[in-house]
């Protein structure tokens, strides 16, 4: 902001026009342009002298096919943080944000959130999600060959999962209807991480009274299930919106946005790191080290739980030419909305 607070109000007034400008168009801004808007009352020569200070103070740069400016980097943040004039989101907008069909199922429910915020924003969507401890109403060991079981896990929201495990060798079937039992009498209705520490301490004191092939498999199926997936997750929604309208000389930073997008963990890491605080974060460039190379922003805000515990983050990415002042409150409205339907 100190850069700012350096130019005048006539400087600043024109660095905003010009930005909001090549915002809208993508094009490289020219003096003649500005000169023609109705906001702003000097010349073109004054128009072009500003032009040229704020190039010099890094704002501004002259991309050498044209006589035009863009902005830099930095010039984007400071109009983000100092500048720009948030819109208000329509009523069809909160309609669209607020229609939700999956009350009582997490991820249904932001598989929707992600597809209605790509859809408004016209930009691909990021939800990063941590995989809930649910309570479980059923297992069932299931034998699918020498040395393997399928563990089918139903949890009491309705969700059915699937993990296959290894088991002893020779392991009769009686030990597979025996672990699933002995599980069952003590999980329904509870998560596997909240009973694990107990029920492995009976297995292992064997005051659980399993034999030893059954007391074996109990063992593995507890580690599998409670530590065997990853603690989060990625939902990316709208791809193909990165493609719109990009022009032929963005085609390779969008191909390299798409192979990031790919990269699921680093995309899970670079957006955990941004849930720390409140409200909306802007990552313009450079500026997330993910996406540095693509030259791609990125918008997030945390979602909360009902114990307001922050449990994600949504956003979308896309080029640092998003409409910064449309995306931000569609990207803060979307986590105030499902921070209230985890409620």
């Amino acid at each position: 902001m100190n850069v700012l607070n350096d130019i005048d109000q006539r400087s600043r007034e024109i660095f905003r026009r010009l930005v909001e400008t090549y915002l809208t168009t993508g094009e490289p801004i020219g003096s003649r342009t500005l000169s023609n808007d109705s906001e702003i009352s000097v010349s073109a020569a004054t128009i072009r002298n500003v032009m040229a200070d704020l190039t010099d103070v890094g704002l501004l740069h002259s991309p050498h096919i044209s006589a035009g400016r863009l902005p830099t980097e930095l010039g984007l943040r400071l109009f983000v943080d100092g500048l720009m004039q948030v819109g208000h989101l329509t009523p069809e907008e909160r309609r669209a944000i607020e229609a939700e069909k999956s009350a009582g199922n997490i991820e249904n429910l932001l598989e929707e959130a992600a597809s209605r915020l790509s859809g408004l924003t016209q930009t691909a969507s990021l939800i990063v999600t941590q995989k809930t401890d649910a309570p479980l109403r059923h297992i069932d060991f299931v034998s699918t060959g020498p040395g393997k079981a399928l563990v089918i896990i139903v949890f009491e929201d309705g969700r059915v999962e699937n993990r296959v495990i290894e088991t002893p060798v020779n392991l009769p079937a009686s030990a597979l209807i025996a672990a699933g039992n002995y599980l069952n009498a003590r999980l329904n209705g509870r998560s596997l991480h909240e009973m694990r520490a107990s029920i492995l301490d009976e297995v292992e004191t064997n005051r659980a009274e399993l034999d030893l092939l059954t007391g074996k498999l109990v063992r593995q199926g507890v580690a599998e299930i409670a530590g065997g997936s990853s603690d989060v997750t990625l939902i990316v929604r709208g791809r193909g919106h990165l493609l719109d309208d990009a022009a032929e000389q963005d085609l390779e930073r969008i191909r390299m946005l798409l192979d990031d997008l790919e990269q699921k963990r680093d995309v899970i890491d670079a957006l955990t790191a941004a849930r720390d605080g409140e409200g909306v974060k802007v990552f313009i460039g450079s500026e997330n080290r993910l996406f540095s190379l693509s030259g791609s922003s990125v918008i997030v805000a945390p979602y909360r739980d009902e114990t307001r515990k922050i449990v994600g983050v949504l956003g979308v990415v896309g080029p640092t030419r998003l409409n910064y002042a449309k995306v931000v409150p569609i990207v803060d409205y979307t986590a105030e909305v499902v921070s209230r339907m985890l409620k």
